[in-house]
């Protein structure tokens, strides 16, 4: 009985044994009665008349981004421009700021030396004043100092007119109260100015 058991226990696992190499053989047939998969269709090349018309598309593409590209660099460039004059102008008139808060200063001590009976004294003024006098010539700054010519009234201030003495012409600089200054053609301080009626 036992033989019995084992023969059919063989028996079972047979029909097991040849059904895997059955199984990769029918799988390996279909693979090769498949039919192979068609390479993928070509476009056909496109006709002359579309790739010129893809060609003047691309060009006058091309001459727009070009003209625009000129038109920001120029504009790039004239802001440059602009602000560097900005900045170099406010620069200078900053500094004139400054050097227009000694006017006064100046005057005094112009005064002082004019009064002084002091020799030392006025020595010492006068080196004050030459120092100022240089600081003002560093600073392209010319003093408006227009005795005996005509009255401008863009460069000078009437504050007093007075009667001409003979021969003395009318509208005529008397005397400089107070002196003008200017820098580069632009007028800091008025000159404080008799003129003549």
């Amino acid at each position: 009985m036992n033989k019995e058991k084992t023969k059919k226990h063989e028996n079972e696992q047979a029909p097991a044994k040849d059904a895997a190499p059955a199984q990769s053989e029918d799988r390996a047939e279909q693979a090769a009665k498949a039919e192979p998969t068609p390479a993928p269709e070509m476009p056909a090349p496109p006709d002359a008349e579309q790739l010129q018309a893809e060609l003047d598309k691309a060009l006058v593409s091309a001459e727009d981004y070009k003209r625009k590209w000129y038109s920001v660099s120029a504009e790039y460039e004239n802001y440059r421009k602009r602000t560097a004059s900005t900045r170099s102008q406010a620069y200078t008139e900053g500094r004139s700021d400054v050097v227009v808060k000694l006017f006064p200063i100046a005057d005094s001590l112009e005064r002082a030396l004019a009064s002084c009976a002091d020799e030392k004294t006025q020595q010492g003024i006068a080196m004050v004043l030459k120092n100022f006098m240089q600081l003002l010539t560093d600073e392209h700054i010319t003093e408006i100092a227009p005795v005996g010519e005509p009255f401008d009234a863009g460069r000078c201030e009437a504050i007093l007119a007075v009667d001409p003495k003979e021969g003395e012409e009318s509208g005529i600089v008397k005397e400089v109260y107070a002196k003008g200054y200017e820098q580069n053609g632009k007028v800091l301080r008025f000159a404080q100015v008799l003129v003549t009626k």
